[in-house]
C-alpha cells in the first residue's frame, strides 16, 4: 500500500513539475505595461484680407481745405501661439502724388507719435487705424475716421507715412479668433495757408501681417 502511495505520489509529483516547466506563462503570470507617445503638430499659419481702395471726399478745391478716406480694412487670421503684428508702410515719400506734385507726409509734434490732427501753413498727407488690436493710447478711441463731412476725426491720433519704413498699427499676443482681427484704415489731407496744385494723387500703401 505504502508502495502504491508513493509511486503515486512520484507521479504526481513529475506531473506538476512538467506543467511548471511546460507552462510557465500560466504558472507565472505577471502584468506588464508598455507606453507609447501620441503626437501632433499644429502647423503656424496667417493669413491676410486685401482690402478695397480709398477714394478721399470731398475734393479738395480753393474753399474746401480738407479730405478724409474711409472704410479700408485688413483682417489677420492667425493660429500662431505668439500671434501677429500688422504694419503699414508707403511705397514711396511722400505718400501722396501727383504726376507732378505731392502732398507732404504729416508732421507730427513730436516725431512718429500720433496725435491730433492739425495742419499748419502746409499741404499735408496722415493716416490713423482703429481695431481690437490697435492700442487706444496710441491711436484714439474713435471708429469712425471722421468729425464732420471731410473732417478727420479729433478722437483719433494721426501721423505721417514714413516713406518705405513699416510702421506697426495692430498687434496680438495670441491667435485670432476663427473670424480674425480687423484693422481699419483712415486717411486725412488738408491744406492750410496755401493751394495744393490740381491734379489727381494717389499713394500705395502696403499692409504686412507677420507671426511672433
Amino acid at each position: 500500500m505504502k508502495k502504491i502511495l508513493s509511486s503515486a505520489f512520484i507521479v504526481s509529483l513529475i506531473a506538476t513539475l512538467g506543467y511548471i516547466y511546460f507552462e510557465p506563462e500560466v504558472i507565472g503570470a505577471a502584468e506588464q505595461g508598455a507606453d507609447i507617445d501620441v503626437t501632433l503638430t499644429v502647423t503656424s499659419e496667417i493669413t491676410l484680407t486685401s482690402p478695397g481702395n480709398i477714394a478721399m471726399s470731398p475734393n479738395i478745391t480753393m474753399t474746401q481745405n480738407t479730405s478724409v478716406g474711409t472704410g479700408s480694412s485688413w483682417t489677420v487670421k492667425t493660429n500662431n501661439y505668439n500671434g501677429y503684428a500688422l504694419t503699414l508702410k508707403s511705397d514711396e515719400a511722400p505718400a501722396l502724388k501727383s504726376a507732378a506734385d505731392t502732398f507732404a507726409d504729416y508732421t507730427e509734434a513730436t516725431a512718429n507719435t500720433p496725435e491730433t490732427w492739425s495742419v499748419s501753413s502746409a499741404a499735408e498727407f496722415g493716416f490713423s487705424v482703429f481695431g481690437a488690436d490697435s492700442p487706444t493710447a496710441t491711436w484714439g478711441s474713435d471708429t469712425d475716421c471722421i468729425a464732420g463731412a471731410g473732417v478727420p476725426s479729433a478722437a483719433l491720433k494721426w501721423q505721417g507715412f514714413k516713406g518705405v519704413t513699416a510702421i506697426t498699427v495692430a498687434t496680438k499676443n495670441s491667435e485670432t479668433s476663427t473670424s480674425g482681427s480687423t484693422t481699419t484704415l483712415c486717411v486725412g489731407a488738408e491744406q492750410n495757408g496755401i493751394y495744393a496744385p490740381s491734379g489727381s494723387y494717389t499713394a500705395d500703401v502696403t499692409g504686412t501681417a507677420t507671426t511672433q
